[in-house]
This record gives structure tokens, C-alpha cells and sequence, in this order.
């Protein structure tokens, strides 16, 4: 996965060079990646980067004319956001970057907007500083040992060359269980954290100031504004930022669903049918909602639409298919993600640039799916119950407000696994992480804070003719009328009844699932929204697979588990009598890292 990797001594050695390298290639996963290192040895400094070729970062080390400032760079920066800039080339995009830093000093990097992490060389000032965007999407992870502070985007960076953190951090696994991800700057392994979101951390001589240059109290504070004005500065907003995810040097694959948010991508924007192309995720054979809509919405905007299914292949390989995602992601996707990097790979074939519609329900409308899994308490050992109760917990105490919850957790901790999965193929755009529009959604007045009416008028004003194109979950009209409600509910039903469907209904009426799914199934309603059907999958083509890794993680060190409670598990599963999606996910995904991780890596460097 693109990224940054280093090692920052106050005694640099002749070892921190050969360090870096072998940092550097536990990153580089395909063919099409570019990398390369660079080095300070009087500041102390080693790093590495690995880029998508052609990407923003491709065309690194950034540096200024008399080369005593570089920049190391992961993600995008938008040229528009940077004051002065205009359709430029993305090396020079990067190479602005350094000269804004020239000019402003500190002050820099509250002006950086995007996902992306750095590590800044000031040989003038005798200074060295890591950051990244003030969401912590763009991860960092550290450890700091024998006078050398390490980093990297990707953990197994770290694992590879210190074979003392292939361990789990048992607080990680806790929180892992009872949330869905470890919390805060947390991680599943001992002894490697996160650096927070928005970090300026400086390191000068013998010192390390540990800064962030944005918090998101700064948003909190701003004023509500009404309904009408919040809505007007909304459209605006979102029509004056929206073409710099469109610029830079590569084709952009939007990537539709049937919902509102890519619904406004391709409302807002005069489309470029030389550069730009469309095209929707779907499964094996039946066609979805999604599928229907999508391909209406890419038609009103005169785009090729594609979509992109799963092939007998991934059934086929799965077990690699499963690992590769756990593997690529340092297990913050688990088997229930095998999908993305196969999707993505084809994704790619057509534009290396995705823009998504991705966390604009989060950001806007109040959505969330950052829930405790509430996996069966019997799989586990009775020691871990208390804290992995007590990480749910915690994660019911973090939610206000919303849209700190949303931006700063949800996004950066819940979603980061799907995140860095597809971020492995493609370089990843979404406009709802502007700067600009965070900061307007706290501004939106409780009264719109789950409404989807913004985006409606806005799609509306800007596109009647997607206006008049249904959504997934029923009409996009603003209007109310006995028609627009019967549909909506309509779509709401399905929507639900598919999701049982594969999951199983909630606990306490689960023992009506063996009626319940066959009616659904006869409706024709199974499949007509979702198509990852993981759970029913578990039952059939892949139910040879469950048994296998159930066996090996019932063998796994560190006692997470009731072994006995495991086989039981996945017996019950495979025979209908009850639906353990997310149980299977989170045993096998441990049992994925533990096995890729920390058996796996060499015990010595590589180079």
C-alpha cells in the first residue's frame, strides 16, 4: 500500500539505511508500485516511500531549488486548496507544497487539505517533522526504542524489522472484539501506537515536541446556521470544491451506487468522457438495485458505466482472496473483506483514480454503522469478557458529538480497513472530507442533521433529470406525496429483509430464521439490494474453508478463545440453526494475522 516509513535516531547507525529498505519492500505489494529512499544522516533521519506509479507521490522526493528542504509525501493534496494554484501537473503540485512550507513556516500545515501523511527535512532550521491529515485517515503507526523513533503506513513495516512487536496487545484484541477496532491510537500489537490525527511532531537535537496543529474542538465551535442558509452554503460549497478531485494527471473511475452521495458527484459535474468513466461493485450473477440505478445515473451523465462482479475465481481462491485483505490492511480488515481488493483490481484496469461517494451519509446525515458487533459471549475465554464489555462501552461514550464521531472516529478507525483494501489498487477520492464541508456540517442545524433534503435540492438544481431517477431506498423527490411515501417504505422493507436475509434477524428472534428466510427467498427479495452474502456463503462454497480455519484458531496462541465453543460455532452455522457472520470474521481475521504477521515475517532483515 503507498505510504512513508523512516527511522529517526539521536545516534543514527550505519544499520538505519539497510533498515529502511527492508521497511520499504514489506510495503510494496504490486508491480505497479514505485518506491525509493532518502536520507539526513546529520539530522538523524533514514525514510523510505512506496507511491502508485504516476500518482501524486510518484514524482518525490519534493524539494525545494537549493535542496535543503524535502518533503517525503503519501496521499493527495489538492492543488486548489493551496492558495495560488490552479490545473497543475501533480509534480508540481507536490513541489508547491514544499514552497508554501518555505513561506509560511508552522503555519503550513493548516493549510493542507486531503488525506495524507509526511515527513517534512528542514536542514535550514536543523528540524525534522512528521504529520498527517487532521482526520488520522492517512495512518502512521510508531514505535520508539534504544534512542530511535520508527514509523510507518503500514504496521508489518515495523513487525518486519522488530520481531519484538509481533505480539498481540491483549487491550487491542479486547477492544477489537467488543467495538469491531482497537480505539483511540490503539492497535492490535504490542507496543506499536498511532499517531493521533492532525499531528505535527518535531524532532530537533536531542528533543521531540509532540503537537497537533488541528483539533477538532476548532469545528465544534462554530455557530449553527438556519436551515435555508445551511442548505444555500451547502450547494455552494459543495459545487466550488468538487472539480479539484477531478484534477491531476490520471483518469477518474467514479465509482456509483444508488444512493445520494455519488448521485451529487455526477449531478455537480460537467463530465469528461475522455477522462472519466463510471462503473458499480456487484456479485456473482443477479442484478441489484444498485445495478439499475447506477447505470441510469452514468447514462444521464453520458459516462460508460461497468460493472464489476465477482467471478467464480474468488470463490475458487478465497482463502487468498481473505488473507491478502487482512494481510495488506494489518488486520484492520478482516475475511469479511476479502471482496474489496478483488474489486479493486478491476477497478483499476479502467482508471486508476477512484472518486467515491464514500462518508458523505456519515459526515452529513447522521449514518453510522460504528456499532459494538456483539459477538456471542460463549466463543470467548471468560478472562477477556470483562474488557471487551467494557470496550463497548466505551465506544457508547464516544459518540457526541456526531459529527466528531463520524469524521474522527468512525471513519479514520471503523472504515479505515475498506479504506486501506481498495487503497492498495487505486488512489482514493472522496469530496465529503474536504476541509471546506466538514466544517459546514457542523454547522447544520439540528433540524437537518439526518435529513437527506440538502442533497436532494441540491442533485435537483443541479441535474432534473437524475432528480427523476429513483434512488435505492425510493424517490429522490423533496416533495411528499402518498406516492414518494409508499415507495420509500417499500424500499426501506427490502432493504432490511435482504439484509436478515444473510445475517440472520436480530438475537431474540433468531429462532424464527428457519421460516423467515425461506419466505424471503421465495419473495425474490434475497439479493436485490446487498450481494455480499457472506454469511449464506459460509453455509455453501465456502463452508469447507470455515472448517479448516476454525480448526487452525482453535489452536491459536493467546487464549482469546473458548476452543471447545469454536467448532460449535461454526456446526451451528453451516446447518442454519443460527448466524455467526460476525464471530467468523473476528476468529478468522485473528487467526489470519497471527499467522501472516507475526509466523510468517522473517526473523531477519531482508535486503
Amino acid at each position: 500500500m503507498p505510504g512513508i516509513v523512516g527511522v529517526i535516531s539521536r545516534n543514527p547507525a550505519g544499520d538505519d539505511a539497510r533498515i529502511v529498505k527492508t521497511m520499504v519492500a514489506a510495503m510494496r505489494h504490486e508491480s505497479f508500485y514505485t518506491a525509493g529512499t532518502f536520507a539526513a544522516p546529520e539530522l538523524g533521519v533514514a525514510a523510505g516511500w512506496v507511491a502508485h506509479e504516476r500518482s501524486f507521490a510518484a514524482g518525490q522526493v519534493f524539494q525545494n531549488p537549493q535542496q535543503d528542504i524535502a518533503l517525503l509525501f503519501s496521499g493527495e493534496c489538492f492543488p486548489d486548496a493551496v492558495p495560488g494554484a490552479g490545473r497543475e501537473s501533480d509534480a508540481a503540485a507536490g513541489t508547491r507544497l514544499v514552497g508554501l512550507y518555505e513561506e509560511r513556516g508552522e503555519a503550513f500545515f493548516e493549510q493542507l487539505n486531503g488525506l495524507f501523511s509526511g515527513l517534512l527535512i528542514d536542514r535550514r532550521r536543523g528540524r525534522v517533522i512528521l504529520f498527517n491529515d487532521r482526520y488520522g485517515i492517512e495512518r502512521l503507526y510508531w514505535h520508539e526504542a534504544g534512542g530511535a523513533f520508527y514509523f510507518a503506513s503500514e504496521a508489518k513495516a515495523l513487525l518486519r524489522v522488530l520481531p519484538e512487536l509481533r505480539e498481540f496487545d491483549r487491550e487491542g484484541v479486547a477492544q477489537f472484539l467488543g467495538a469491531g477496532c482497537p480505539l483511540g491510537h490503539r492497535t492490535l500489537f504490542r507496543g506499536v501506537q498511532l499517531l493521533p490525527g492532525g499531528a505535527r511532531w518535531s524532532f530537533e537535537a536531542a528533543t521531540v515536541r509532540r503537537a497537533q496543529y488541528f483539533s477538532p474542538h476548532t469545528w465544534e465551535a462554530l455557530p449553527k446556521l438556519s436551515p435555508p442558509d445551511y442548505e444555500a452554503a451547502f450547494a455552494a460549497a459543495f459545487r466550488r470544491i468538487l472539480p479539484r478531485y477531478f484534477t491531476g494527471d490520471s483518469k477518474v473511475g467514479i465509482s456509483l451506487t444508488g444512493g445520494l452521495d455519488s448521485r451529487a458527484i455526477m449531478a455537480c459535474h460537467p463530465h469528461d468522457a475522455q477522462r472519466e468513466v463510471t462503473y458499480t461493485f456487484t456479485g456473482p450473477a443477479c442484478e441489484t438495485i444498485d445495478d439499475r440505478v447506477a447505470g441510469r445515473v452514468a447514462a444521464a451523465g453520458g459516462l460508460d458505466h461497468h460493472r464489476l462482479r465477482l467471478g467464480p475465481d474468488f470463490f475458487d481462491n478465497f482463502a487468498a482472496h481473505a488473507d491478502r485483505a487482512v494481510y495488506v490492511s494489518d488486520g484492520s480488515f478482516g475475511i469479511l473483506g476479502a471482496h474489496e481488493i478483488y474489486f479493486h483490481r478491476q477497478a483499476r484496469a479502467l482508471a486508476p483514480v477512484r472518486l467515491t461517494g464514500n462518508y458523505g451519509g456519515e459526515i452529513f446525515r447522521g449514518v453510522s454503522t460504528f456499532k459494538p458487533p456483539g459477538l456471542a459471549s460463549v466463543i470467548l475465554a471468560r478472562d477477556l469478557v470483562p474488557a471487551v464489555n467494557a470496550a463497548a462501552a466505551e465506544l457508547a461514550a464516544r459518540k457526541t458529538p456526531p459529527q466528531t464521531f463520524a469524521a474522527f472516529q468512525e471513519v479514520p478507525l471503523s472504515l479505515f480497513g475498506s479504506l486501506a483494501a481498495g487503497r492498495s489498487q487505486v488512489t482514493f477520492r472522496t469530496p465529503y472530507l474536504d476541509n471546506e464541508l466538514v466544517a459546514l456540517a457542523y454547522q447544520c442545524p439540528a433540524s437537518l442533521h439526518k435529513s437527506s433534503l440538502p442533497m436532494i435540492r441540491l442533485i435537483k438544481a443541479c441535474s432534473p433529470a437524475l432528480d427523476r431517477i429513483p434512488t435505492d431506498r425510493g424517490f429522490i423527490s423533496d416533495r411528499w406525496d402518498p406516492e414518494v411515501f409508499i415507495h420509500r417504505a417499500v424500499a426501506e422493507l427490502t432493504f432490511k429483509l435482504d439484509y436478515y436475509s444473510d445475517a440472520g434477524l436480530p438475537r431474540r428472534l433468531r429462532l424464527l430464521n428457519p421460516l423467515f428466510k425461506p419466505v424471503v427467498g421465495a419473495l425474490g427479495i434475497a439479493g436485490s439490494h446487498k450481494f455480499l452474502k457472506y454469511g449464506t456463503w459460509f453455509r455453501g462454497a465456502l463452508a469447507p474453508y470455515l472448517i479448516r480455519k476454525v480448526a487452525a484458531a482453535q489452536v491459536m496462541t493467546g487464549g482469546f478463545w473458548d476452543g471447545g465453543a469454536l467448532g460449535q460455532m461454526a456446526r451451528e452455522h453451516i446447518s442454519g440453526g443460527r448466524d455467526f457472520p460476525s464471530e467468523i470474521n473476528a476468529v478468522l481475521t485473528l487467526e489470519s494475522v497471527q499467522r501472516q504477521l507475526f509466523r510468517d515475517l522473517p526473523l531477519r532483515l531482508e535486503i
